[in-house]
């Protein structure tokens, strides 16, 4: 059975490549499509090089200092996570903006053609993390048998995440909310016109964010979910190796089911878009039950456990993952109350939507947390945390189709940019919007479904951390009453909200710089207003990259030198503080931030639908400042709070040992 993971990765790569030529094989555009979209793949190709040369130099130094402090099994470790995390997000994001123009003009046969391929041009995306996730870790430990280096490639992913996350974050949401302020509230011009100097970077930003960010922290989070369960299980049971293999097997058997499970995202009679993507969902789920049946019913026996004690948790984790998604769904989607509450509160003006908005978003913490805790408390009853590991690695083993349903979001973007700049049929536009609305959620539900998946994970990391400080013969209590507990908790909250604030503040900053440049092509291009003369959109593009990369580096690193800090100067104990601190207060800053942004973003969508005013109107001038703020929320913040948790975890584990 261990070499079962290795042939299913084969296999999640080759249905990737298949993909790929499914993708290519479908009709491009023409003239001014083709343009547009040649832009757009190479601004993001230039972006995404700048990005990972300067994380490349970061890398490679810590390289030898892992080398140097844990061996050289650790730096090569670390080195292939961070690898594989980039090559994913990078060839997803090559085949993005490749499906964008295809799917553009694949609109013009109908709703069901372009579904059918953007979502295909998504899955690329997904079955590559899943695949090159599950081969690094089985390889990996197959070569070497060393947990440490497993550990280490998790935090090549994870530190890896955080730059992509952070970087594409930057560069999306400052073109973003550029080119609103300036064409849709200044100008009055509609989304996405050619006119508007910084559309392109705009476009450019849906690929380096939504695409190849979500690709790294997707995959940092599926392979820190597996090595952290296959460490506290040699930890919890050291001469049991099914206890190692177990998240292996489990998670090869759901990207078996995810394959099949595309092959049911078809759009019915009555084109209901959601209820296509959600039967691919429910698909993935199902069959990924069945399969654990087998699997858990021969190992259970190994673990002194009966069948249900280890099944019960791996069920519960699947059953989490499709209430996530359905929660999401309420609060960020445009056919139920949160989102038209938003709506509804711009009439009044632009503090009543932004006061309506961060209320949505407090509100979307209460359910997801509240599920968590009961899969929490349901797998310690029956299994202890081992039995928590089980859950989080069931939940993310369906990774693969979740990313599938989030990259399907920046391609229906950018077709409905492209339509719009090149002058294609109204017609076309509304199925490209129909779809980019849908996109909005499901990118949604997807960053939700990684933010729990994070918190469940880095309580798994968190229990290894404790297992590990006894195994090295140190019994840490970790009592409130302990000074160097409680201050350990804090500065884990500290982090977290520092770590954002540095982050918006790095939006704020772009954002500004992009304005004025928009402001001055208007001033000074004589005829762009008026559509006879061309903006600079290089410029544009040439600004958020350079600010991008300069301001991430900051809080891309905080999360790998506190730890270290509190480790060596407070001791054990503040560090575990520290990462319970940053787990609960992580968890609901990037819960409310995620799902109140897109609230925000759909609640504007529902107003340009015509309701309220429509556009123009004075909901949708306030409707837009809401989206402003949300935009940075839900694209760089919350989901960069994820890899930032795991950061904080895993450099924990490693250097665990020099503490005591």
């Amino acid at each position: 059975m261990f070499y079962l993971p290795i042939i299913v990765s084969i296999f999640s790569l080759s249905f990737a490549y298949f993909l790929i030529q499914e993708v290519k094989k479908a009709k491009p555009g023409s003239g001014k499509q083709v343009e547009i979209s040649l832009a757009i793949r190479e601004g993001a190709i230039a972006f995404l090089k700048r990005e990972y040369k300067t994380a490349g130099v970061i890398a490679i130094f810590l390289f030898f200092i892992l080398w140097l402090t844990l061996g050289f099994n650790a730096g090569l470790g670390f080195l292939t996570g961070a690898i594989f995390s980039a090559l994913a997000g990078f060839i997803g994001m090559l085949v993005s903006t490749q499906a964008n123009l295809k799917v553009a003009e694949a609109a013009k046969s109908g709703l069901k053609s372009a579904l059918n391929l953007s979502f295909k041009g998504g899955s690329v995306t997904g079955f590559l993390v899943v695949g090159l996730g599950l081969l690094s870790v089985s390889l990996l430990y197959l070569l070497t048998k060393d947990l440490v280096s497993l550990l280490a490639l998790g935090f090549g992913g994870s530190l890896l995440s955080v730059f992509a996350r952070l970087g594409g974050g930057i560069y999306t949401k400052a073109a973003d909310v550029g080119a609103d302020l300036v064409g849709k509230i200044e100008k009055g011009i509609p989304e996405d016109d050619p006119r508007n100097p910084a559309v392109i970077a705009d476009l450019v930003g849906d690929n380096v964010g939504d695409c190849a960010g979500m690709a790294a922290d997707l995959f940092e989070t599926y392979v820190v979910t597996i090595v952290a369960a296959m460490v506290l299980g040699s930890l919890i049971y050291p001469n049991l190796t099914q206890a190692i293999l177990l998240p292996l097997i489990l998670a090869s058997v759901s990207i078996l089911a995810s394959i099949i499970s595309t092959f049911f995202v078809k759009l019915g009679k009555d084109e209901n878009i959601v209820f296509a993507l959600l039967k691919g969902l429910c698909v993935a789920g199902i069959l990924s039950g069945l399969g654990f049946l087998p699997i858990i019913f021969r190992a259970a026996p190994s673990f002194k456990m009966s069948f249900i004690q280890l099944y019960l948790p791996a069920l519960s984790g699947l059953l989490l993952a499709f209430f996530i998604f359905l929660i999401t769904d309420y609060f960020t989607s445009k056919k139920y109350s949160p989102v038209r509450e938003i709506a509804l509160a711009s009439r009044s003006g632009h503090g009543p939507n932004v006061i309506a908005g961060l209320s949505v978003g407090l509100k979307a913490t209460v359910l997801p947390v509240f599920l968590l805790l009961i899969v929490i408390l349901l797998s310690f009853w029956l299994a202890g945390i081992y039995g928590l590991a089980i859950a989080v690695v069931s939940m993310l083993s369906l990774t693969g189709l979740i990313i599938a349903l989030d990259s399907y979001g920046p391609i229906t973007d950018n077709a409905s940019g492209i339509s719009e700049m090149s002058g294609l049929p109204e017609e076309n536009r509304k199925i490209t919007d129909a779809l980019d609305a849908v996109g909005n959620t499901t990118k949604a539900t997807t960053k939700g479904y990684a933010i729990v998946s994070a918190g469940l994970s880095a309580l798994v990391l968190f229990s290894a951390y404790t297992e590990e400080l006894s195994r090295l013969g140190v019994k840490v209590v970790f009592f409130l009453q302990d000074p160097k507990v409680l201050t350990g908790l804090f500065i884990g909250g500290i982090m977290a909200y520092y770590f954002s604030a540095l982050a918006m503040t790095a939006v704020s900053k772009t954002a500004s710089k992009v304005v004025e440049e928009v402001r001055r092509q208007f001033r000074e291009i004589k005829g762009l207003m008026e559509g006879t003369a061309k903006p600079e959109y290089g410029k544009c593009v040439d600004i958020v990259t350079k600010a991008a990369l300069k301001e991430m580096l900051l809080p891309a690193l905080l999360p790998v030198a506190t730890p270290i800090l509190v480790g060596f100067i407070l001791g054990p104990e503040a560090l575990g503080g520290l990462l319970i601190g940053s787990i609960v207060v992580g968890l609901f800053l990037a819960l409310s931030m995620t799902s109140g942004g897109a609230a925000w973003d759909n609640a504007k969508k529902y107003i340009e639908e015509g309701n309220l005013g429509g556009k123009g109107s004075f909901a949708h001038q306030a409707a837009i400042t809401g989206d402003t703020v949300g935009d940075p929320y839900k694209d760089t913040v919350g989901p960069a709070i994820n890899p930032m948790i795991k950061v904080l975890n895993i450099v924990a584990l490693l250097i665990v040992s020099f503490l005591v």
